[in-house]
């Protein structure tokens, strides 16, 4: 409801027929990204561990994959390679809970050994192979662009989610450094910080608005329909949409944003206070 003017005023982004990489791509952020430059002209390897309905068309390749598997990277290069000549775009959106993990966690103590290996596997490792998989073919390209999805919390650590955080902390300091080494190459690498997005990742069955409710004694409903934004202090008083950061995702992946690379950008409802 909120990008109907967006939806109805897209610009051209010179997005046509270049071939971008999204992972995580079969709901939220990453729906929202496919979804996105699909409707700029692009070509998507969609890579999900399920498919999606709107896979199923001919500028779309889905590729089955579970990025906690470090062979799963350059299956999903060679697959886009093999069918689409090459790749101009690789957006890192798959992350968030690694599978048969609950957020947020509430204590520093709440998280094993285990749960942090198993974080950072699938926040940093899993981008880490993705890149070194990718970038052979994205330096062929006139116009290569690396957009990472991180998170606001990287730069706003607190007492919750220490795992999490600190991982997508990593991320952003792995995009800064990529960026000065193969900016001068001709590929860019920047990070979008959402905030608090409307995805699966709160409103399923036991998700972040249950467990909010649960901790605060509220209920979904009012989790979700504006005591999240409350508690998170969000300037605009509720919690950010899909189709917003997939916006700012095709911006970054554009030619038109030829000189911006290494920076940061926050779309998260003014949950980042900080300079």
């Amino acid at each position: 409801m909120y990008l109907d003017l967006y939806e109805r005023t897209i610009m051209d982004l010179r997005l046509s027929g270049r071939v971008a990489v999204v992972t995580g791509a079969s709901k939220g952020i990453g729906l929202a990204v496919t979804r996105t430059l699909l409707e700029e002209g692009a070509r998507v390897v969609a890579v999900s561990r399920s498919a999606a309905p709107e896979f199923d068309r001919e500028d779309v390749l889905h590729v089955a994959a579970d990025l906690m598997d470090p062979a799963a990277p350059g299956l999903v290069v060679a697959r886009a390679v093999e069918v689409f000549g090459g790749i101009d775009v690789l957006v890192n959106n798959a992350g968030g809970p690694p599978p048969g993990t609950t957020l947020p966690r509430f204590s520093f103590l709440a998280a094993s050994d285990a749960d942090w290996r198993d974080m950072y596997e699938f926040n940093l490792f899993a981008v880490v192979r993705m890149v070194r998989e990718a970038l052979p073919h994205l330096l062929k390209s006139d116009a290569a662009s690396i957009v990472n999805i991180s998170s606001g919390n990287a730069r706003r650590p607190g007492p919750m989610n220490y795992d999490y955080n600190s991982a997508k902390a990593a991320m952003n300091n792995l995009a800064k450094g990529l960026s000065e080494e193969y900016g001068p190459q001709g590929v860019r690498v920047n990070t979008v910080l959402p905030g608090p997005v409307l995805t699966d990742w709160w409103t399923k069955d036991g998700g972040a608005a249950d467990v909010l409710a649960s901790a605060t004694g509220s209920d979904r409903e009012g989790v979700l329909g504006g005591e999240a934004a409350k508690m998170m202090q969000l300037t605009t008083g509720r919690l950010v949409e899909p189709g917003e950061i997939a916006a700012a995702v095709a911006l970054l992946a554009s030619p038109l944003s030829a000189a911006t690379t290494g920076a940061e950008f926050a779309v998260d409802g003014g949950y980042l206070k900080e300079l």
